[in-house]
């Protein structure tokens, strides 16, 4: 059969948005770049050059992937966040735009504390997942020492991939953890230490913290490809919360600061967690939507210094 670029876009246009799928336009575009290899530009310089069969076959297949419900991240096997191209596939969750939001306070708290001290900063990112939050960081402040925990050895994987892949092999120490099970703890409270033997300045994470009972209820692309455990945060959504605020300050330097995503209504609840455990100067941000997302709290925990 002959058909042109823009017969092509045509026609996978009216496939997806006949499925439902929103942004049709821009999703068909990105699968007939894919297939092509071509850039968005040079596609749309060629609307009137046939295509040959093999791509034509190679692209409806990937509309028709697209059209079952699988997300177009894994169907191209990437996805950009904070400006940075990182692969994906179905063991990881795809990094969400609001999820940037808690990249960039982190960064911003990085910058406060080296304003503030001499010493080397330690970060710890827990369910690392892709390694999105660990990479943004490692690429917007060179001189912290990040260490990223995962449970899943597929999302280390991915996470080491995409570390390596943006020179940052040597930047991240990967580690196999249940949230804290294999992180190294800091001092003990009460016992004399030096400032540089301190744990971690920032530990950061967005863990699940979906409803077990509203799992059901997530759009397909959700619910059938991207990995529940990554998601499922207990019957009230909170389970890790709970599990985090229990073990952090004792991971966290004195005054250290843990920084985590939230569901957009678990911002009173997450708060009183973080109360129970003892954190200080709580504070809440909005995305970028104006949802609450983003919890930011201080560790209670003071040491004694060998000085």
């Amino acid at each position: 059969m002959k058909l042109t670029f823009g017969e092509l876009l045509s026609i996978g246009e009216r496939i997806l948005s006949g499925s439902g799928i929103y942004c049709a336009t821009h999703e068909t575009e990105a699968l007939l770049c894919f297939a092509t290899g071509l850039e968005r530009h040079q596609l749309l310089l060629n609307r009137s050059r046939d295509v040959d069969n093999a791509q034509i076959n190679y692209f409806l297949s990937l509309v028709r992937r697209r059209k079952s419900g699988e997300p177009l991240q894994y169907i191209t096997g990437e996805q950009y966040f904070m400006g940075h191209r990182l692969a994906v596939d179905p063991s990881v969750l795809i990094p969400r735009p609001e999820t940037e939001t808690l990249a960039e306070k982190a960064i911003s708290c990085i910058r406060t504390f080296i304003g503030e001290s001499s010493d080397a900063l330690n970060i710890l990112d827990l369910c690392t997942g892709s390694g999105a939050l660990a990479i943004s960081i490692a690429k917007a402040c060179p001189h912290v020492k990040i260490t990223a925990a995962d449970i899943s050895k597929q999302a280390l994987k991915i996470a080491k991939k995409n570390a390596l892949d943006l020179g940052l092999e040597d930047r991240i120490d990967f580690i196999e953890s249940d949230l804290f099970a294999n992180i190294s703890r800091g001092p003990e409270a009460g016992e004399a230490f030096e400032a540089s033997e301190r744990s971690y300045h920032l530990i950061v994470t967005n863990p699940p913290y979906i409803r077990s009972g509203d799992l059901a209820g997530l759009q397909r692309e959700i619910k059938n490809h991207e990995p529940l455990t990554a998601l499922d945060g207990g019957a009230d959504g909170l389970v890790f919360y709970r599990r985090i605020a229990s073990e952090a300050s004792e991971y966290l330097a004195e005054h250290g600061v843990l920084l985590t995503e939230i569901g957009y209504d678990q911002a009173r609840d997450v708060i009183k967690i973080l109360e129970t455990a003892g954190f200080t100067d709580i504070e809440l941000f909005q995305d970028l939507a104006g949802r609450d997302r983003i919890i930011k709290a201080r560790s209670g925990r003071v040491y004694h210094s060998l000085a």
